[in-house]
This record gives C-alpha cells, structure tokens and sequence, in this order.
C-alpha cells in the first residue's frame, strides 16, 4: 500500500472516555449523558463492541493502552512509558540509558499527600520555569532533565538501574505518600531528588503567583514510568502503510515515532480542555491528502475524569464530538473510500479518578456505510450498547488489523 492508496484510515482516541455509571446522572455514565450525535450516528452505521486495551496483569496506563490501540502488543514491546516521551522530545536512548518521567505535582499536609499530579494543570511556561530550577541539581547526579508540556518532564539516567519501582501520581490521589515512594536500584538518588525539589520550589515566584491566583502550586518532583529503548517494527514494515500522529502529549507522539509515524506539531494543541480542537482535525485531513492513516488522540477527557469533576468529564466528551468527530467526518468526505475505529484507550471513571482496564467501547465504521444525511438514532453510543452488541476483541491490538481488514 502506498501513500496515493485509495482507502484513507483514521484511528480517534478519547483519552480515558469510557466511565462508569453516576448516580448524579440517575445511573448513566458521562458519554450517555453527554450529547454526542456524532458518535451516535457513527455507532449506528458501524459496528460496535468492546476491546481489551490492557492485557491481564498490567497496569492500565495510557501508555499500554496507546500501545495496543496503535497496533501493538504491549507484552511484547513495552518497555516502559518514559522512553515512548524521550523519543518524542528528540532524545536518542543508548542501550543501556533509562528515561524516567518526571511530573510537576502538588503535595498537601507538609508533603506528605499527593493533592494533584498535574500541578492543578500548571501551564508549559510556568512549568519550564519552575523545572529549570532542578536541572543543575541532576546534574550533580550525572542525570538529565529536559522540560517538556505542562507537569509533563523527562529524566535521563545513562547507565541507569533497571531494578527501580516506582509509582503513577495519578494512581493515589488524596493518597499519603509514603508507601508510593520510589524503591530498589536508584531510590536513594529519586529520592534526593524529590527532596530538593521541596526547598528549591517552596518559595518560586511562580508558586506565589499561583498561590495568589488560588491555583496548586507545583512544590515537588515525581519521577515514575522508566524503562529502557523498545524495539518496534514501524507500521510502514507491518502493514506497508504510510501515516501521521496528531496529539499533544509526547506519550503518545513517541509511540507513534516509534510506529514510523510523522509528528505533526500543532500550535495550542495543550492536553487539556483548551486545546485546539480544529488545529488538530485541519491538520490530520491535511495528512490524509499525502498519507494512508491518521492517528488523532485527544487526552482532555482522560485529564477530567483524574479531576474528579463530573461536568468537565461531560464537557470534554461533547467538545470531542462537537469539535473532533463531526468535522473529520465531514472532511473524509473529500476521500473517496475510508475506514474509521473510534475507541478510548481506557476507563477514567470520574468517582475514583484513576484508570481501570476494564474493556473499553469501539466503533468500526466503513464510508460504504456512512450517510451522512441519516437521522440520529435513539440509541446512542454507550459503554452498555458495546457490551450489548456481543462483538469481544481480546487483544485490543489487533484492532488495527480489523481497520486496515488485513486478517
């Protein structure tokens, strides 16, 4: 298949959409009570079911369930989810260097409890300001610590240790940190870190400006997700497709560079509710005219459902519809054959505000079967009309298999 192919395939991930039901939406999830009449009478026309993006016995991060979404097995080739960011940052891992993601977070009761592990969303300016203030200090350690979007930093460990455990800051909000500290090969020296990171950030102008805004401040450090360089097949050699990657967070930038996938930058694309939806959709149908496959992932509901915040869970749902799904529905209309999977990597549910690998909902939908003139249905797309449909993928990484209908 070459880059002129008549088919055009597009993969949509709503990071971390799928939810569980509400009681202060009478028992429906966040996607039931959010209007979404895109994905309805997408889901209407295609077929729906249920994938495990997560394989058994791993932990249900968005860096697996990217992972198997973009059509790979995560036992096979994940080996960690800051190598994936270190290769979106531009940053060549020897063989036996170790990358470590760093989060700008905020810690309450004297540091001892993780409040938010995103800095209350602390922006890419005032982060770079703030993170600046720890690179002379790794230094001192023979580590490199290169900013990065938002809360989102990466760590280079050359020679690093492989024994190291470490802990997702979004896995125990309002939790002590104590038990969720770093431990094994290394951990005196992320600990150190994390330590310094108190005194040099106690008193940054940029904490008091946040402070007197009533925003958290980023007080501390929180490296976790290390591994070392995978080795990954491009899809280019798996399939013969050309293609691109549009998102905001280098997570996913990374495992699309490592999948043979062109990066497209797109100015205010932030991994929040602000982000530049139509950016975004202009510049994935901009690819379709020289490339095969688009892959667009949108991580502003994942980020609300960590919130805790049902509305904002409600609304990056209806923006993902309004402002991602209807328009690159209309733009593949200048392409004569396309296929589309619409899938979220994982559950964010908005009660416990951590992942789940539960399966998640899908659709699979052929332009053979779209019209786009056809009335909504009373139906919507659900997580409880996918488990309905009775369709099961095992393993969400043969997904890409049923899109480019190669088994």
């Amino acid at each position: 298949m070459s880059s002129d192919s008549e088919t055009k395939y597009v993969i949509l991930v709503p990071d971390g959409m799928a939810d569980l039901p509400m009681p202060q939406l009478d028992g429906a999830t966040p996607l039931k009570a959010a209007k979404t009449p895109w994905m309805d009478k997408l889901a209407a026309a295609g077929e729906v079911g249920l994938a495990r993006t997560v394989p058994e016995g791993m932990d249900p991060g968005s860096d697996i369930a990217n992972l198997s979404i973009m059509g790979y097995s995560p036992r096979q080739a994940y080996t960690g989810r800051a190598p994936f960011e270190a290769a979106s940052m531009g940053i060549t891992l020897l063989p036996s260097d170790v990358a470590f993601r760093v989060n700008l977070v905020t810690l309450e009761r004297n540091y001892t409890v993780m409040s938010d592990h995103s800095a209350d969303h602390i922006s890419t300016p005032e982060a770079h300001d703030i993170i600046s203030e720890m690179v002379p200090i790794a230094e001192q350690f023979g580590l490199a610590i290169v900013p990065g979007v938002s809360y989102r930093n990466l760590l280079v460990w050359r020679d690093g240790p492989e024994n190291c455990v470490t802990h997702a800051p979004h896995d125990f909000p309002g939790e002590f940190i104590a038990t969720k500290l770093p431990t094994g090969d290394g951990a005196d020296v992320l600990l150190r870190l994390i330590i310094k990171s108190w005194r040099l950030f106690e008193n940054h102008p940029v904490n008091k400006r946040r402070k007197r805004r009533g925003q958290g401040p980023a007080n501390s450090v929180w490296p976790w997700g290390q591994g070392r360089a995978p080795r990954i097949r491009t899809l280019k050699q798996r399939f013969g497709i050309s293609g691109s990657v549009v998102a905001a967070v280098d997570l996913v930038r990374g495992i699309g560079k490592y999948a043979g996938l062109d990066l497209i930058d797109v100015p205010g694309a932030t991994g929040y509710l602000d982000t530049n939806y139509q950016g975004k959709v202009d510049a994935a149908l901009e690819s379709l005219k020289q490339k095969d496959f688009v892959f667009l992932h949108v991580e502003a509901p994942d980020e609300a459902g960590h919130s805790g915040q049902l509305d904002l869970k409600v609304k990056a749902i209806e923006d993902f519809d309004e402002k991602v799904v209807g328009p690159i529905l209309t733009g593949l209309q200048e392409f004569p054959k396309w296929r589309i999977l619409l899938m979220p990597d994982h559950h964010t549910p908005t009660i416990t505000r951590v992942h789940s690998s539960d399966p998640v909902p899908f659709i699979l939908l052929d332009s053979d079967k779209w019209d786009p003139a056809a009335k909504e249905p009373e139906v919507g797309f659900t997580e409880e009309k996918a488990a309905a449909s009775g369709k099961f993928v095992e393993d969400a990484s043969k997904m890409i298999e049923l899109l480019l209908q190669k088994n």
